[in-house]
């Protein structure tokens, strides 16, 4: 047996000889190894081209006669590496590298190659690198302008105590990665604290994806969540699509009006928070998002969560950072910095001279309770600008309903029972014009809606807001 396998190993190892001798002369660069004394063992064909010399005739000779300067000898002795170092080889600077051989601890051989043939390679290689890198930083800038959010820190006007040190709480919360929930009346700027928040992260220059909840029709829902494979549903993208959590990956994922979420979708969120893996709708594979969450709502949870409207669990999930905003009327300090921002903005965007307001509106504004908050002064302020006649904001430019209570005899009192008496003949008007569209379709809830020119999930929640019952008795709709 073993003299029929000799021939078979010899041939083998012949082979594999070849091989290796091929590889070492087809290396670009030039190689040389000594032994442990420095004499030449190996010399490959480019650098005996480069030198001009027959590689074969320099095997046996010690390398201090072969290259000039070397110190293949001198690492054969001290068996430290030399890496990347500069050596003057007929009348160039080349970059080259001495690695000793070791076997038990003592050196057998060195390794020698040059790197580049010219150390000016180096340098314009480093040029190109550096020019390269200044390209990706702009491109990095272009992105982060393309992506970042909207708003910075700067954007949130505020004098007062509380604007201050929630401004000082959300740059914290910015600088990490817990959930964060902002709470708040309609209109306060919830929306600012996020887009804030997200800009001043580390993940500015990847997405901030907003989804609103409460616009969106619950059985929609999850797929605009989670996404959906191809042909998931009738109607649905060849190609499928990608969801929010998908598209937030690295980025921040904004769920606005959280406390509108359907309540058979709360378990489904709260696992996707936990994991941080999802599968699309309709899909078999598994999905990670490397996502910060920012929630906001203008409800009150903690009033919804003993009702069964909205998930314990979930709650304290998404409350791990919170951020309460107070409406303008308990912050009146505010009240006046933001209109004049406002006005300054307003003015620069319709490319009209500087406009001021007067000390007398100025107190008008600073005395209304603003319902509607930053949204409302907001609305007033361009409703005022789009009608004024000069450059100066006065009482009378103003609405009327924000100081009519000046006029009225018998004081404040009156003037809040004449706003509800408003609010109460604006929701009866409502009412009735629901009642009147399910009559109209015959209870039929999706009709009803069709004839209302809204959606049929709006048309529950008016009919929940009215207590208009959900039966199919025609009576209870009577006008």
């Amino acid at each position: 047996m073993a003299v029929k396998r000799m021939p078979f190993k010899k041939q083998a190892i012949t082979e594999q000889i070849e091989m290796y001798s091929m590889i070492f002369d087809n290396i670009h660069d030039g190689v040389i190894v000594t032994d442990a004394e420095g004499y030449v063992t190996h010399f490959n064909e480019p650098y005996g081209k480069f030198l001009k010399i027959n590689p074969e005739e320099q095997i046996g000779k010690h390398c201090t006669e072969v290259v000039e300067n070397t110190r293949m000898h001198i690492v054969a002795k001290t068996g430290k590496p030399e890496i990347n170092t500069s050596h003057l080889i007929m009348g160039q600077n080349m970059v080259v590298q001495r690695i000793p051989i070791k076997k038990d601890g003592r050196v057998i051989a060195v390794y020698g190659q040059v790197m580049f043939k010219d150390v000016k390679d180096v340098a314009k290689l480093a040029t190109r690198l550096s020019l390269l890198e200044s390209k990706v930083k702009e491109y990095e800038k272009e992105l982060l302008t393309l992506r970042s959010a909207r708003y910075t820190f700067d954007s949130i006007v505020g004098v007062s105590e509380a604007i201050r040190a929630l401004k000082k709480e959300a740059l914290k919360a910015s600088a990490n990665l817990f959930p964060v929930l902002i709470t708040g009346e309609s209109g306060t700027g919830k929306e600012l604290f996020v887009h804030a928040i997200h800009h001043a992260s580390p993940r500015r220059i990847y997405p901030l994806v907003r989804i609103n909840c409460s616009a969106i029709p619950k059985e929609l829902i999850e797929s605009e969540l989670f996404g959906y494979a191809k042909g998931a549903f009738t109607g649905a993208s060849a190609s499928g699509k990608k969801g929010k959590f998908e598209l937030a990956d690295r980025g921040t994922i904004f769920l606005d009006e959280i406390g509108d979420m359907a309540l058979e979708m709360q378990p489904k969120l709260l696992r996707v928070l936990e994991e941080k893996e999802f599968s699309r709708v309709g899909g078999t594979s598994v999905i990670r998002s490397d996502f910060r969450l920012i929630a906001a709502t203008n409800q009150n949870l903690h009033e919804m969560m003993p009702e069964k409207r909205f998930r314990t669990d979930l709650f304290y999930r998404l409350n791990v950072i919170s951020i309460t905003i107070p409406p303008l009327r308990e912050r009146r300090d505010d009240i006046m910095p933001l209109a004049k921002h406002i006005v300054k903005k307003l003015t620069e965007e319709a490319d009209l001279n500087d406009v001021s307001i007067d000390s007398e509106s100025e107190g008008v504004l600073y005395n209304y309770d603003w319902p509607g908050n930053v949204r409302e002064l907001q609305n007033v302020l361009e409703r005022t600008l789009s009608s004024l006649e000069g450059n100066i904001i006065r009482r009378d430019d103003l609405p009327f309903y924000l100081y009519r209570k000046t006029y009225d005899t018998n004081g404040p009192l009156r003037e809040s029972k004449r706003q509800l008496l408003l609010k109460d003949v604006q929701g009866d008007a409502e009412r009735r014009a629901l009642l009147r569209a399910l009559n109209s379709a015959d209870n039929n809830k999706k009709r009803a809606a069709e004839l209302l020119g809204i959606h049929r999930t709006l048309l529950y929640k008016k009919m929940k807001k009215y207590n208009i019952p959900l039966t199919n008795n025609r009576e209870s709709n009577r006008v």
